[in-house]
């Protein structure tokens, strides 16, 4: 298995996008709470408000929109994720405390494979998942399940 991208493929930059309903809220828990760099905002462009966030240290961004009135977003579900692997458990432990200051806290886990290599889950405010995992995918290997 290799973790670079194939040679045809001369990607600069990813984004993922995703809709709210909440678009105030889930601005200020990741921009405010989670400290993710905005690097770009509109708000009614074509009928949408959205906003870019630089995910640290990487090409990949991830959009929240929000559009109609109401807005209209499909149901959250566990196995939506936001994954953000940070360098060790006591990186997991400070970010969970920083969030839990703010009124965030650990939901149950969908999947064991999370909680077994000692990620947290947190639902940010419209109920999609974020995980804080304990490695650096791709540099280093998951923790070993107990």
């Amino acid at each position: 298995m290799t973790t670079s991208w194939p040679a045809h493929l001369d990607v600069g930059a990813v984004r993922f996008a995703r809709p709210t309903a909440r678009y105030d809220e889930v601005l200020v828990f990741y921009r405010d709470i989670l400290g993710l760099p905005v690097i770009g905002q509109w708000r009614g462009h074509a009928g949408y408000d959205g906003v870019l966030f630089g995910l640290p240290g990487t090409p990949v961004h991830m959009e929240i929109t929000q559009h109609g009135d109401p807005p209209r977003i499909p149901e959250p579900h566990p196995e939506n994720q936001l994954v953000l692997y940070l360098r060790g458990p006591e990186a997991v432990a400070e970010a969970v405390r920083t969030l839990a200051a703010r009124g965030h806290h650990p939901v149950p886990a969908a999947n064991p494979y999370w909680p077994e290599r000692g990620a947290v889950v947190l639902a940010d405010p419209d109920g999609w998942m974020v995980v804080l995992a304990p490695w650096v995918f791709g540099a280093e290997p998951p923790p070993a399940v107990d």
